[in-house]
């Protein structure tokens, strides 16, 4: 496939500018592995390595499987201190390349991450915590729109990604709703220099969620995800279908466990039609990509 890039993805070394989104418990060493092999940035949670050993046994999989880029995922404030100061240490001596931080300040990640060669990017759903994180001296700001899986803003994506690329000296990655090939095309006419894809990938073989999470993902539409803080306290994307309100009307999980039986998704499942090796939804990418932009091209000629 041909491959096209942005500024920030050919400083990365990506093929093409797309990362697959860290999400809690499901995204793995493997989908890493899988995504560096294809030409995307794969990423995941720390703390999906239930201890820092685990980590560490993680990072060496992955190292000896690949030299290309990829991701880890620390949430300051949600993550305990002695903890993340070994997963930390273990970004440092694996020289991971790229940490994506989330819920506190980044200024110490930065400055760690810097001094090993490596990017940080922070996530955030509003300006003004934009501005804090670029203060903080981060390479790259996440905008986590309107329609995201987990944890997600308020605001459509339509409106925040050009409101950061024009009120921030730093690059944009753009996440929400983001499942296909025109939509990493709107996404980069809007400003982004990476799309932020989690709901997409959740229906990839590699991933580690249930096939029924997978297959549910395969089955909903937009109207089945429900924005609650209900669960987890912040408001976040979830498949309605999992929530306990569902279990009271026959449907959900009984007794269910935050993230492990609630299960989130994005609105981006409107797009998302089977389960496919992260490769097979990388060449889709691309090819939608391709054809979006020659469709618009084809447009403004006729």
């Amino acid at each position: 496939m041909t491959a096209f890039s942005t500024p920030l993805s050919r400083k990365l070394g990506l093929r093409y500018p797309i990362v697959a989104a860290p999400m809690f418990i499901i995204s793995n060493k493997e989908m890493i592995v899988a995504c560096a092999e294809a030409g995307i940035l794969g990423s995941m949670p720390s703390l999906n390595a239930r201890t820092a050993e685990a980590l560490r046994a993680d990072l060496e999989w992955i190292r000896a499987r690949t030299d290309k880029p990829f991701a880890i995922n620390m949430t300051i404030r949600l993550t305990d201190p002695a903890r993340l100061q070994q997963d930390v240490e273990l970004c440092e001596e694996f020289d991971v390349p790229v940490w994506l931080t989330s819920y506190g300040n980044p200024t110490e990640f930065v400055k760690r991450a810097r001094a090993k060669g490596a990017q940080v990017f922070h996530d955030v759903t509003n300006l003004t915590h934009g501005k804090k994180a670029v203060s903080a001296g981060v390479d790259g700001i996440i905008g986590v729109a309107a329609g995201a899986g987990g944890h997600a803003g308020r605001i459509s994506p339509y409106a925040l990604i050009p409101y950061l690329r024009e009120s921030l000296q730093v690059p944009i990655l753009a996440a929400g709703c983001i499942s296909t090939g025109r939509q990493i095309a709107a996404s980069l006419a809007l400003g982004a220099e990476l799309v932020y894809m989690g709901t997409r990938f959740i229906a990839s073989t590699e991933c580690g969620a249930p096939e029924g999470y997978k297959k549910m993902v395969v089955d909903a539409g937009p109207e089945d995800i429900v924005y609650t803080d209900k669960v987890s306290g912040v408001h976040a994307n979830f498949l309605a279908a999992t929530l306990p309100d569902a279990h009271e009307a026959g449907h959900g999980p009984a007794e269910a466990k935050r993230w492990r039986d609630i299960w989130s998704a994005g609105h981006g499942v409107a797009e998302v039609h089977a389960t496919k090796s992260i490769e097979a939804i990388v060449e889709d990418l691309v090819r939608e990509y391709h054809d979006a932009v020659s469709g618009l091209q084809s447009l403004s000629q006729s």
